[in-house]
């Protein structure tokens, strides 16, 4: 059966690399501040009048949901899993034209931040909770972790089928990355649903435009390359096991 583990082989191979690429590429999307990007088209102007008191509201500990956003909407803001950007002047001087030096300052969202409420109306305390987009948020925060620990554990299982020379446990494995994929789809359907209901509390100006980043793109490429990885461990270790027990048969035969 040469040919047989071969083909085990190569399987197993490719599992491994899309395995590993998935893994990249999700923590390079939850480290990277592209999950959704506003494109300013007439920032300048606003930037120098009102930039220092926008940039102060954007960085104070009491920012809330609404003043942020606002932020974002009027300086060509990017946001992540952990953090928020916005370009604005770099100099000290507010009122000299700014088109030359922009900088890109960014904030971490705190823990607190991340499991804090959100309300019915962003920024009004008084509106009550909104469960969903509270839970969104949560959510969106604790699946990329989630899926990341179950491919490196994964992996784990992964080692110790070398060094026991076994297939059987390439199908935990597959399982472990079936379900990491399954938290990455969650994760990104989590990300779209909590910006589309913010945006419908907080409708995007004429002048500015919004689309999804490259980091959010990575973690839908994660996804695919999740389950493929899955469906080639199982693959192999349910063949290989087939097989294994048809040749046994044929020599007691």
């Amino acid at each position: 059966g040469t040919m047989m583990d071969n083909r085990f082989a190569t399987a197993l191979v490719i599992a491994c690399v899309l395995s590993l690429i998935s893994t990249i590429y999700m923590a390079a999307s939850i480290g990277t501040d592209f999950w959704y990007e506003y494109h300013t088209l007439s920032p300048a102007e606003n930037v120098s009048e009102a930039g220092k008191s926008i940039w102060e509201e954007f960085v104070s500990e009491e920012a809330d949901e609404k003043t942020y956003t606002d932020a974002l909407f009027r300086c060509n803001g990017t946001v992540g899993l952990w953090r928020r950007c916005i370009t604005v002047p770099k100099n000290s001087h507010w009122y000299s034209p700014p088109e030359n030096d922009m900088t890109t300052n960014c904030i971490s969202f705190s823990l607190s931040d991340q499991f804090m409420e959100k309300y019915i109306e962003p920024g009004n305390h008084n509106s009550g909770t909104d469960l969903n987009r509270t839970y969104l948020w949560r959510l969106q925060f604790l699946l990329p972790f989630v899926s990341l620990g179950l491919m490196c554990f994964g992996a784990l299982i992964g080692l110790c089928a070398c060094a026991c020379r076994s297939l059987y446990p390439a199908i935990a494995t597959g399982v472990l990355h079936f379900l990491a994929g399954l938290c990455t789809l969650g994760l990104v359907g989590c990300y779209v649903a909590g910006i589309e209901l913010l945006h419908k509390k907080l409708p995007l100006p004429d002048d500015v435009r919004g689309e999804f980043g490259w980091s959010f793109c990575l973690a839908c490429v994660s996804a695919p390359l999740q389950f493929m990885a899955a469906a080639l461990f199982i693959w192999a270790a349910r063949t290989n096991r087939k097989e294994f027990t048809l040749l046994k048969a044929y020599r007691v035969a």
